[in-house]
């Protein structure tokens, strides 16, 4: 349990630092702002409201009820795979809502209009960092 702890927490502040690696490659290799298409960033924004909601559905169906088996039964491999499994999509779905924002700067949006998905991945991969299993 300790060591895939340690591997979660390794591979979040990993991808926390990618995130804002994708803030500063989109201003490196920004392109000159254009209009774009207001449809295209309602498109991207509803694909982020329903990002957000996916990983609320996975960390209550995966992480949240693994970690419950996981209190009283420490040593259940499948459990512990459970959890680690929706640990990392949690955060691989935090970081396509980065990922969003870098993908809208390089279509020709301003800085503005991509903080909002770089802040949200940032901050839901931060505050869901995992936490060890503990009996109720």
């Amino acid at each position: 349990m300790v060591v895939a702890l340690k591997g979660l927490r390794i591979v979040q502040w990993a991808m926390l630092g990618s995130i804002a690696l994708y803030a500063v490659l989109g201003e490196v290799f920004r392109h000159t702002a254009r209009a774009v298409d207001p449809s295209l960033s309602y498109v991207f924004t509803t694909l982020g409201v329903a990002i957000v909601g996916m990983i609320f559905v996975v960390r209550r169906t995966l992480v949240l009820r693994s970690a419950e088996s996981l209190a009283s039964h420490p040593d259940d491999a499948l459990a512990l795979g459970h959890w680690k499994s929706g640990y990392l999509a949690t955060y691989a779905l935090s970081e396509a809502l980065a990922l969003f924002g870098l993908i809208l700067r390089f279509m020709g949006c301003n800085f503005q209009q991509s903080l909002p998905f770089y802040i949200g991945g940032f901050v839901l991969l931060f505050f869901f960092g995992p936490k060890e299993p503990a009996a109720a």
